[in-house]
């Protein structure tokens, strides 16, 4: 194979990005990756098991994790964000600012004696707040690169200019308090993928929530901390249990389109959630096979091969029974049960119905900071402010020679991101070896 002398830039390591930094690597092209968070994996890494094969998350992602890592032609640059993006198709320049970990990343070999130690106790992010780390923490239990990272806004050395304890209990003196952010320039960069993934509508307001309990009732979560709770490396380390009181709950609503598809909401339909909730409602009676699952929704979609013959074997096999409805608001009773308060849309009634515990499937919206990147990059938003693509051309921005794929343009479940960023490599290809 001729040696191609350009290389391709792919932004943001969840499993869309991964996948186009791999296809590209396996053509022989020097890929750069840069990921803001301290690991890769993106949100596939967050998740329990994936639909409609309910198979183990991580065991699909790990080996992925591992190839992109070692690849030859791979160049991971994690916790680091895209500053400038010069010139042309075939011929960008790009600044990156590599933040600081104050940890040797060639020298860490993730033991966790320094976070054993650590005196410090912050929310965990990666956990959605649902329990602590330390100031100096792994992103998480499989993380690539195998790093700790240090919280620069919560170490007591670099807030207060005390403690240090981490540093004198290293045996690999990885440590290093005088560690900088770097800033890093890469030239001959023939195309970009930006695969950013996207956030959840909780990270940026409450307020579309409020009506359903979310943070003032503690038995109501959403879909995402919810995946937490039956994860087995999670907060609950595999057993669901209320936050009231510890107890199993054996009646669970499941409540569709929050934060969407109504008045001061977001008019767009996120697509995946009617199948993730079966999934969740399936895993849940699992664990425990008296549950009872009650999936509220508005509308249906499950337009993906197999899709339907799953959510028909949630309801013949898991106990899950579907009300198509539109709930009001979710209040509680004196031992905070939640309560469900709906109309049910086939008998045109108003009905009421308490649970266990309430499971929010809210919005996915664009990642945060999408318009900063937008700018840097100059190519446009959509009216929702995803990345804008070209009709009948889903990968392609508006800039020749960037591309896209997966959430970052539209919502979209996990095999459609993986397909989607093979044909966003395959494109971003066409432009280096035209030019080799």
């Amino acid at each position: 194979m001729a040696k191609i002398s350009k290389s391709a830039l792919v932004i943001g390591g969840g499993i869309a990005g991964i996948q186009a930094a791999l296809d590209l690597a396996d053509m022989g092209i020097h890929v750069d990756m840069v990921e803001k968070k301290p690991c890769i994996g993106g949100r596939m890494a967050q998740l329990d098991k994936t639909f409609p094969t309910n198979d183990c998350s991580i065991c699909i992602l790990a080996p992925k994790l591992s190839e992109c890592f070692r690849h030859p032609n791979i160049k991971i640059y994690s916790f680091s964000d895209i500053q400038k993006v010069k010139g042309s198709q075939g011929n960008f320049k790009v600044d990156i600012l590599k933040r600081a970990r104050y940890v040797k990343e060639d020298e860490c070999i993730n033991c966790g004696l320094c976070a054993e130690k650590c005196p410090m106790r912050v929310d965990d992010e990666f956990d959605r707040q649902l329990r602590k780390r330390k100031a100096i923490y792994m992103y998480y239990l499989q993380g690539v690169p195998a790093v700790m990272t240090i919280d620069e806004d919560k170490c007591l050395y670099l807030t207060k200019n005390a403690c240090r304890i981490c540093e004198k209990n290293c045996d690999r003196n990885a440590i290093d308090f005088e560690q900088r952010d770097e800033e890093i320039k890469l030239k001959d960069v023939g195309s970009i993928v930006v695969a950013t993934g996207y956030s959840l509508i909780e990270d940026f307001q409450n307020d579309a929530l409020k009506n359903y309990g979310y943070k003032k009732l503690r038995n109501v979560v959403t879909a995402m901390e919810f995946e937490r709770m039956m994860c087995a490396s999670g907060p609950q380390e595999g057993h669901i249990k209320r936050f009231s009181d510890g107890k199993t709950p054996k009646k669970i609503a499941f409540l569709q389109c929050i934060g969407s598809r109504s008045e001061n909401s977001k008019k767009y339909c996120s697509s995946i959630c009617c199948m993730y909730t079966t999934k969740e409602a399936m895993i849940a009676h699992e664990h425990d096979n008296e549950l009872e699952s009650y999936i509220f929704y508005i509308d249906m979609r499950a337009g993906g091969k197999g899709f339907q013959s799953f959510l028909k074997r949630g309801a013949e096999e898991y106990n899950i029974k579907y009300i198509k409805s539109k709930v009001s608001e979710v209040t509680i009773d004196n031992s905070e049960n939640p309560q469900i308060v709906y109309e049910d849309l086939e008998e045109s009634k108003i009905k009421k119905m308490g649970v266990d515990l309430v499971v929010l499937a809210t919005c996915m919206v664009p990642p945060r900071g999408i318009e900063d990147l937008a700018d840097t990059l100059k190519i446009e938003l959509n009216d929702y402010h995803f990345i804008k693509t070209k009709p009948f051309y889903p990968v392609e921005t508006s800039r020749e020679g960037i591309f896209t794929c997966g959430c970052a343009h539209e919502p979209m479940d996990i095999p459609r991101s993986v397909s989607e960023a093979s044909g966003a490599a395959a494109r971003a290809a066409e432009i280096i070896r035209g030019a080799d």
